[in-house]
């Protein structure tokens, strides 16, 4: 068909509007799709990387989100008889979860590789809730990496003690774009930043993921425990019993279940894993279980009162009957300098049942209408009772700490802190820093040159033991 010339004018005209029509769907639909990816936060992560891998990428969920006005989900218990045919639970009487190894992610590495989960299990799983909204990661800010040398600037006086502490930390992936242990670069990158090598690494696991049907789940992290070892440091892994996505609402991963024994084959396998890998190891189970914020606690997730204990203890007792004795086993609340949080004497399973004691604890600074906190009001009243009253008898990991720019000096605190535990926290024989950027928060000790300087100059302090991989029977002890 022939238009004339005025026709095809108009013809060019409309079919340019049409253009940026579309052109503007196209971009409302990109925001929308970076918006939703924020939204679902953790799950995003998990969902991307899990499929490629086989690696539990596990962010830290809501992180302390309890102690800000978090109002918990509380599912009613699931009434009398039986599983849904659909569960986790029936996956599991009919398979039994056995890790699969696979590269750790972006590696072109040969050899031992991360474990997976296990994909066999052959009823399909209803997918997790999604979790609820959460911040946006802060970004590192872009600055010059300090020196060791730039870090002694601010030195100052220290006072060694015959008390060696265990250091080390939880090491996100803003320092190479992959999760320590996975990516070992990341920890000798920290290592660079804090001038010393560390003694720990610090990492993670839920029960199984959820994200995809049915529910896969993670067998002992063997070969990543083995790059930990070869770095000369001892691994810190934090087990929980729940699934990802995460949600408070996971009636399938409730308390009840872990104590009537619907996971004990998978336990079972898990800890037969960890016996036959042969090398101690700290096992942190349910960690902060004073709080409301993760879907094992007690008050949340149809989870009754008495039952945290009833199902460390039975998670315990599977570890016991298959010889697993290489498993240091932490007992770690939450600090509670406020008393609010629920009474501790009621979820400590006994002096048999836990070898280390520990505390996780931030300083929010300024941050969601807190105030700032120094290391001391933080976790001096937790300290005490647990090391005075509770477990006088156990030595004490510092599993989580940070603190925020914001509201203060964060070098300072940092000074301060490192300080305290080496003058006057004598049960504490570990500590892990929260190095990732999470729940929004500003954790790591490179967002400021000054923060960075600060952590080198106190952790240089030779209270702060260097590398060496435990080894031989039973619970780790404290460093000499």
């Amino acid at each position: 068909m022939v238009f004339p010339r005025r026709g095809r004018l108009s013809l060019v005209i409309l079919l340019a509007i049409l253009a940026l029509a579309a052109l503007a769907t196209a971009v409302r639909s990109a925001d929308l799709g970076i918006r939703e990816a924020r939204r679902t936060g953790p799950s995003a992560p998990m969902q991307a990387e899990q499929p490629r891998t086989g690696t539990p990428i596990w962010p830290r969920w809501s992180g302390r989100a309890g102690l800000h006005g978090r109002t918990a989900a509380r599912r009613p218990r699931r009434g009398g008889g039986g599983q849904a045919s659909l569960s986790p639970a029936a996956a599991l009487r009919t398979a039994l979860p056995v890790a699969s190894d696979g590269r750790p992610p972006d590696s072109d590495a040969p050899g031992d590789t991360a474990p997976g989960p296990d994909a066999s299990a052959p009823d399909p799983a209803p997918a997790a809730q999604s979790p609820p909204s959460t911040e946006a990661p802060v970004a590192a800010p872009a600055q010059s990496e300090p020196s060791v040398a730039a870090a002694h600037a601010v030195d100052r006086d220290t006072r060694p003690q015959a008390a060696s502490i265990y250091w080390g930390a939880w090491i996100g992936s803003q320092l190479t774009g992959t999760e320590a242990p996975w990516d070992m670069g990341a920890v000798s990158k920290f290592e660079q930043l804090a001038g010393k090598q560390v003694s720990m690494v610090h990492f993670s696991s839920p029960f199984a993921d959820c994200s995809v049907s049915p529910c896969r789940f993670y067998g002992f992290q063997g070969a990543v425990m083995d790059q930990i070892r070869a770095h000369g440091a001892i691994p810190f892994f934090s087990w929980g019993s729940q699934s990802t996505p995460a949600s408070l609402d996971q009636p399938d991963f409730q308390l009840a279940d872990v104590i009537a024994g619907t996971y004990d084959s998978y336990i079972r396998s898990f800890a037969e894993e960890a016996r036959d890998w042969g090398h101690p190891f700290f096992l942190r189970f349910n960690w902060e279980m004073n709080g409301d914020w993760f879907a094992w606690m007690e008050g949340v997730n149809g989870n009754q009162p008495g039952e945290s204990v009833a199902a460390w203890r039975h998670v315990h007792d599977i570890f016991t009957e298959v010889g697993a004795s290489n498993a240091t086993w932490v007992w770690c609340p939450n600090v509670d300098p406020s008393g609010s949080l629920r009474d501790l004497a009621s979820l400590y399973p006994g002096d048999e049942y836990v070898d280390w004691t520990g505390l996780d604890g931030y300083n929010w600074g300024s941050s969601r209408g807190d105030r700032w906190l120094s290391f001391d009001q933080l976790y001096r009243s937790t300290y005490d009772y647990i090391t005075r009253t509770l477990a006088p008898s156990k030595p004490l990991v510092i599993a989580e700490v940070g603190s925020s720019e914001q509201g203060g000096s964060k070098s300072a605190w940092i000074e301060d802190a490192l300080d305290s535990l080496a003058s006057g926290y004598p049960k504490v024989r570990a500590l892990l820093w929260f190095e990732k950027y999470d729940d929004g928060m500003d954790w790591p000790i490179e967002t400021s040159s000054e923060a960075t300087a600060a952590f080198a100059a106190g952790i240089r302090n030779p209270v702060f033991a260097g590398p060496s991989p435990a080894d031989g029977a039973g619970a780790i002890p404290p460093p000499n």
